[in-house]
Parts: structure tokens; sequence; C-alpha cells
């Protein structure tokens, strides 16, 4: 078993540092939260005064944080991971990033973590908060072969299914991409439930025939947006996140500033882009990412066509 730090205890970063806790590992945690700090340690997990603190006797370090400004921040500023992981005496832990941030700061971090002599992955995952609290997580690896080797076994106590995608930034690379096709994906599907209700034939019946059909996806069969068809689905508890819509805003808007230094057209996930953000702006934005039913359910065809 293996000491662990973890930084940022949140709705994902919880009870992934739980399930790291009952696969038997000693697990030192600190989040700026004092009721998440709480819970990590109700879980069994150690609390740290500060993410500082929590790297002493570490074998691995792992972050899962909001965004690409949170990561750079805690990884490299002034009294940083890095800079702090660089004055311990002490063999060299392994470093995992798990947030979901922009390839470009995914590069930032792992190029300064390799200068200062670490080996580190970027590890994003699927799986919403369901998957986050029984462990069966999708971990898309950025890395080399062996640090994902190193990786693996403590990645597994939290996940699944765990791929090794490509070098530094590939794991970003394929989230990001997930992301969008899950976006799109999910207003699709809004759209159509939508349409078959507003011509007489319920989202139930829609659910039933579709869901063996070719337009079967996971978004229709485990987590279809109507209330009352999939009793698991976020949309029978009030549209209760899952995975919140401000996220899938974030996310969707990493896949078009993507698009767009590759200079590639995603004119699909571009709307459902500006969808997630309108969603988002209406005060929504705390609620599953599958509210986007509703939202589209409110408007009219006349909106659009202005």
């Amino acid at each position: 078993m293996s000491s662990i730090a973890f930084i940022g205890l949140g709705n994902m970063g919880g009870p992934m540092a739980a399930n790291l806790v009952k696969a038997g590992h000693t697990v030192t945690g600190f989040d700026l939260g004092p009721a998440a700090l709480d819970a990590f340690a109700a879980a069994g997990g150690h609390k740290a005064a500060s993410a500082a603190e929590a790297l002493a006797g570490a074998e691995f370090v792992v972050t899962m944080l909001p965004a690409g400004p949170q990561v750079r921040d805690v990884w490299l500023h002034q009294g940083g991971l890095i800079d702090v992981l660089s004055k311990a005496s002490g063999a060299k832990p392994l470093l995992i990033d798990c947030s979901t941030i922009d390839v470009a700061s995914a590069h930032a971090v792992y190029e300064e973590a390799k200068k200062a002599g670490f080996d580190m992955i970027d590890a994003p995952v699927s799986g919403g908060t369901g998957g986050a609290i029984n462990g069966t997580l999708t971990f898309m690896v950025g890395g080399s072969e062996e640090a994902f080797g190193k990786a693996k076994p403590l990645l597994a106590g939290m996940g699944k299914t765990i791929v090794l995608a490509g070098g530094p930034g590939m794991g970003q690379v394929a989230k990001i991409c997930n992301n969008m096709m899950l976006g799109i994906n999910m207003v699709g599907l809004s759209e159509a439930l939508i349409l078959g209700e507003r011509l007489g034939l319920s989202p139930a019946k829609l659910h039933e025939i579709c869901a063996p059909s070719t337009s079967q996806s996971w978004a229709l069969t485990s987590y279809c947006p109507a209330p009352g068809v999939v009793p698991s689905a976020p949309s029978n508890r009030d549209f209760a996140p899952g995975f919140m819509a401000a996220l899938m805003a974030k996310d969707m808007q990493l896949s078009q500033a993507a698009a767009e230094s590759a200079n590639v057209p995603t004119p699909l996930g571009a709307l459902a882009a500006s969808f997630y953000q309108k969603v988002c702006d209406e005060g929504e934005g705390r609620r599953d990412f599958s509210y986007v039913y509703m939202w589209l359910g409110d408007q009219q065809r006349s909106d659009f066509n202005q």
C-alpha cells in the first residue's frame, strides 16, 4: 500500500480519495473547504492544514481541481507543489493531475515537473460523481508508459477503465473530445424527446423504442433527461448533479478553444456549448448538465429564427 497526498476533495476528489482509503492506502488530503476536509476525515483520511503539509512522505501526489488556472496556481507558483517537492529530501513521488483542463496547462505543468526531476501524468476522468463514489471512473491518461505502469494500480482503486491515451497532454485531449461528444449527444437527445412529446409521443415510449435501436446512447439509456423515464437519472432528482451544467459549459468551451487552436471546424460543438452557457447564464449552472432538456423545452422556434 502507498502513501498518497490528495489535493482537492470536492464532489469528485472527495469520493475518489475515500476510495483510495478503502483500498488500504494512507491518504493525506487538503481542500480549501472545511466541510470537504471533515467529510474526508470521516471516511478515514488524514487532514492536512495546507497542501504543502499533505506532501510529507508521499509516494504519489494527486490533484483534482476545477480548471486550468487553479492547476497552474497549485503546481507552479512559488510555494506551489513542485516548488515544495523540489526542496524535500527522499524519493521523488509520481505526480498525477486528474483535473479536466486545457491542453496547454497540462503541458506547462508537465514540463515544469520534468525540469524539477519529477515524472507526471495527466489523468482526467469520466463517470461523474456516481462513478467517483462507486469507484467505476474511466481514466484517460497522458504520459510515459513507465509512469502509466506505476500509476495504474493506484488508479484502479478509483476507476474501472484505465487507458493510456498517449504522451503528455493526451489524457486531456481524450477528455475534451469525450465531453464534446456527450454534450452534443445530450442536446440532440433532448431535442428529439421534446419533438416527440409535442407531436404526441411520450418520452417513455420514445425511450422504449429507441433504446434498442440505432439511436441508442448512454445519454438515452442511463441518463435520460426526461423525468420519469430512467429512475437513476438526475432528471428524477430535480436535476441534482451528476455533472453540473457549469462544468459541461467549461468543458465545451475547452473543446472549442482546442478546435480553434487546431483550426478544426466544430459547428455542432460550438452550438451545444452556447446552449450550456445559456443554462448557466439563467442561473441553473449548478443543476445537472442534462437540465439542458428543460431549457430547450422552454424555448420557442421563433426564438431561434430571429
